[in-house]
């Protein structure tokens, strides 16, 4: 029996090499992507069942016939493929024989719902990497935690190394406060569920510009890393961020076109669709002749920014504007073919009468309402027409035909009034105007309404800036020579900090806390402490001396980079901020053995496999006796099994274990964790 199961699996692995684009398999050809290969099953891949089809065994095994249709049993293939006996190289028989295997003879792994491998520093296996630029084969393993691990895992952890930076230097901690703003280097799914006592409901805004899962960008991710093992990680991260928005805050996610469409779903889940408010596409790259591909795709030169409120009924947005100096937008707008309407400028307007009063409308009637184009004023006055705009933009009007309630109160109440010109005073309930006295007018016995350019345009010194109101298409935010903002070198996927301004000018005002749980080079932070916003950052990667703890330093010592020349920030520096880690436990093994080479791993087994920090699901007898085997290993395997039999509870020590000996904990580290949980 046992031989003839294990032919089948033989027979079956041979029938998948056939694969016609080699998708179930390394580029070694010899390690089955399990993941991809069950993703395809699930998704029903028409290639795969053609596949399986054409073998007779395997079509018997995996397909009923109903009625003369073929039906494919994916629950049987899924099982079979997580069975123990499948795989059967020496790696997986090495893992069978020391119990990381569960009673139905499935993988621990291919089981339940939170994912913590993901190729980052310090993750349950964070595939080798401390710094962007490392790239290893093997460097992850999907490997996911069962759920009644999971309240262990997610408990509050202890800090370490808490420091307060400030214009004077570091200086050691041991107290935190409501006013401190905070980074935290060390995973961020464990950092964010720690940060929950303190910070649930008090989060205004939350930015993230996460991997996108592409292979290019800064986490080199391996086959089996497929989205939707990303869309899991994804989905931890935002459970969490959810709870812990106040609840008239916002969620900012970027992303590219790779997991745009799964991302808007997730978030659905997640925040409930009625809480979408818009997809904001941002130009990213300049245009240039080629495409992408050698012709077979279109460049790509956008990214998406997904924006949801925690409850749309309770938020609203700032209303913010695109500014462009006058001139230039005028001369955008004839260039692009479009007829500038404001090319009108009254001359003379007197005679105001009033005529009625009703239900706190004014109306007034003018005798005299006199214009000229612009370039006649202009010629006539000896002045350009640039001069013209700029000096006399309370005088340039345009007229239109508002579909509004109050034109309508106008048109009824002024029919009788014999006026080119009439007003209307009121007192506006809403809007920018709110509980200002303000007068429009219209014009001709149609009453349309004149909009002056004034309203459009902001004065700075003497120039002067056309207002748009942001839309749903940022191109106007450059990300040429953003390299050295923040006095950091991070080539790869720095965002610039006017477009972190123009989410926080959106969605917060001064004081409110925002949070970045993929920090990267700290823009967020940075730009939101320029801002006088209060700020969480969480990052897990080091990236030495362009780390966001360097870049915030130069913010606090007056760096003049990005927005700090913004007439509306001017920064001058100050401030301070807080930073801690996590402390970890576990994690310094793992940090060992993805350096190690084939000879310190074998010697680090005993040490771990006699430590009391394994899985409780590995037979510890059949470990002591498994050295040789483990020998036999290649290294990549070998590293793979001893973080695999680490306690993925134990990568950081949790406070409940604050008072135990056994973890080394430093008075220092007790305080400031007491302090910040409130338990002092």
């Amino acid at each position: 029996m046992e031989e003839r199961r294990e032919g089948f699996y033989i027979e079956l692995l041979d029938l998948l090499k056939q694969d016609p684009e080699n998708r179930f398999y390394s580029e070694n050809g010899k390690d089955l992507l399990r993941n991809k290969l069950y993703e395809c099953a699930m998704k029903m891949d028409k290639d795969l069942i053609k596949l399986l089809l054409s073998n007779e065994r395997i079509k018997n095994k995996f397909f009923t016939d109903v009625d003369g249709l073929l039906v494919f049993d994916k629950t049987a293939f899924g099982w079979a493929i997580n069975n123990k006996a499948f795989l059967n190289d020496s790696y997986t028989r090495f893992k069978n024989t020391i119990g990381l295997i569960d009673s139905n003879e499935q993988f621990i792994s291919s089981k339940n719902d939170v994912v913590l491998s993901f190729p980052y520093k310090d993750c349950v296996l964070e595939g080798g990497q401390t710094k962007e630029d490392q790239k290893r084969d093997e460097i992850y393993y999907n490997e996911l935690l069962a759920p009644d691990d999971v309240d262990r895992l997610l408990a509050p952890k202890v800090f370490t190394n808490a420091k307060r930076y400030t214009k004077d230097g570091e200086e050691v901690i041991t107290s935190f406060n409501d006013n401190n703003n905070l980074i935290i280097k060390g995973n961020n799914l464990l950092a964010l569920s720690s940060i929950l006592k303190r910070y649930e409901g008090k989060v205004k805004c939350i930015y993230i510009d996460p991997p996108y899962n592409t292979g290019s960008d800064s986490f080199k991710y391996n086959d089996n890393f497929n989205h939707s093992t990303w869309l899991i990680f994804m989905r931890n991260r935002l459970k969490l961020a959810y709870k812990l928005l106040k609840s008239d805050g916002y969620l900012f996610v970027q992303c590219d076109d790779n997991e745009q469409a799964y991302l808007r779903v997730l978030i659905d889940e997640i925040f409930n669709k009625d809480n979408f408010i818009n997809v904001v596409t941002v130009k990213t790259k300049i245009g240039g002749v080629s495409g992408s591909s050698e012709g077979k795709s279109l460049k790509d030169a956008t990214e998406f920014i997904n924006i949801y409120a925690k409850n749309k009924s309770e938020s609203l947005l700032n209303l913010i504007y695109v500014k462009t100096p006058l001139n230039k937008y005028i001369q955008q707008y004839q260039d692009d073919g479009k007829s500038w309407k404001y090319t009108s400028i009254i001359t003379n307007m007197s005679g105001k009468k009033k005529v009625k009063e009703i239900d706190g409308f004014t109306f007034y009637s003018y005798d005299t309402f006199e214009t000229k184009s612009v370039t006649r004023f202009a010629k006539d006055n000896g002045l350009t027409v640039d001069e013209v705009y700029n000096k006399y933009n309370d005088k340039i009007f345009r007229t239109t035909n508002a579909q509004s309630s109050i034109r309508q109160t106008v048109i009824s109440e002024t029919k009788d009034i014999n006026s080119v010109i009439v007003g209307c005073e009121y007192i506006p309930t809403k809007g920018k105007n709110k509980g200002n006295l303000v007068e429009i007018l219209y014009k001709d016995t149609n009453r349309n309404m004149l909009m002056f350019l004034s309203d459009c345009v902001q004065k700075e010194g003497n120039n002067y800036y056309y207002l748009e109101k942001v839309s749903t298409l940022w191109d106007d935010i450059q990300y040429n020579n953003i390299s050295k903002d923040g006095g950091v070198d991070f080539a790869n996927g720095k965002k610039p900090e006017t477009l972190i301004k123009r989410v926080l000018d959106l969605a917060t005002k001064k004081n409110d806390i925002i949070l970045d749980f993929h920090l990267g080079s700290g823009t967020t932070c940075a730009v939101a402490h320029k801002m006088q916003r209060q700020y969480i950052g969480i990052e897990q990667l080091n990236y030495g001396e362009n780390d966001s703890v360097v870049r915030l330093n130069n913010v606090i010592n007056a760096d003049k980079t990005g927005v700090s020349t913004n007439e509306d920030i001017n920064w001058q520096g100050g401030g301070s901020f807080v930073y801690c880690e996590l402390k970890e436990l576990n994690q310094k093994y793992i940090d060992e053995i993805m350096i190690a080479d084939d000879d310190k791993l074998i010697e680090l087994y005993p040490q771990i496999t006699e430590s009391e920090f394994i899985s409780y699901k590995a037979d510890i007898n059949k470990l002591k006796e498994g050295i040789e085997d483990f020998k036999r290993l290649e290294t990549e395997e070998k590293r793979r099994f001893l973080i695999e039999i680490l306690d993925k509870n134990l990568l950081y020590v949790n406070y409940s274990d604050i008072e135990d000996e056994d973890f080394c904990i430093s008075e220092e580290e007790k305080a400031f964790t007491k302090s910040f949980y409130g338990d002092v």
